[in-house]
């Protein structure tokens, strides 16, 4: 048995506890002194952890991030890698005008790559501030890597509603003739 304190001493002198009871209070408090029983963790350590928890999901929120961006610049630098290896230089003499963002472009092309780009044989690429010709293999593996270097392709179907309203305008604009040299 531990040994009783004082007032635990005098209590049981005065014979207003038992002895069984003050035995019991001395047993409590020494596991409570030498702490037997598994250890509660402070306030302090539970906000450390918690701390260190939160810190550990931001690193890999930011890793995540990062990994991401270093993705998108590779899979950009392959697409302008493809543009500089298989580009048709656009050497001609007559200008072929499209819509880039909103704003009217041309782009030097002759007779033959004119036809080439109506059929969607070749499109038409973006590279920094110029454009460039790409044939349509090449065209793909950039659309593959990076859709937006993408100008002008006319190789792409539309969407099922599309052919439906393009054949009835079509019909509309046959009545009118349209001049064999109009070049736009």
């Amino acid at each position: 048995m531990a040994k009783p304190n004082p007032l635990q001493e005098q209590l049981l002198k005065a014979g207003l506890v038992k002895k069984s009871r003050v035995a019991e209070a001395a047993r409590e408090q020494h596991k409570a002194r030498h702490g037997k029983g598994q250890a509660r963790p402070s306030d302090i350590a539970l906000e450390a952890e918690r701390a260190r928890i939160d810190k550990v999901e931001r690193d890999r929120a930011l890793q995540r991030e990062r990994k991401s961006q270093a993705r998108l610049a590779e899979l950009r630098a392959q697409a302008r890698q493809i543009i500089n290896d298989k580009q048709v230089p656009g050497a001609g003499d007559s200008e072929y005008r499209f819509d880039a963002d909103g704003t009217i472009r041309s782009l030097l092309v002759n007779d033959d790559q004119r036809r080439q780009l109506s059929s969607g044989a070749l499109v038409i690429v973006r590279l920094g501030e110029r454009y460039a010709l790409l044939p349509r293999p090449a065209g793909d593996k950039v659309r593959e890597r990076d859709a937006d270097m993408i100008v002008l392709d006319h190789g792409i179907a539309g969407d099922a509603g599309q052919p439906a309203a393009t054949s009835e305008d079509d019909a509309y604009y046959a009545q009118f003739q349209v001049p064999d040299d109009l070049v736009w």
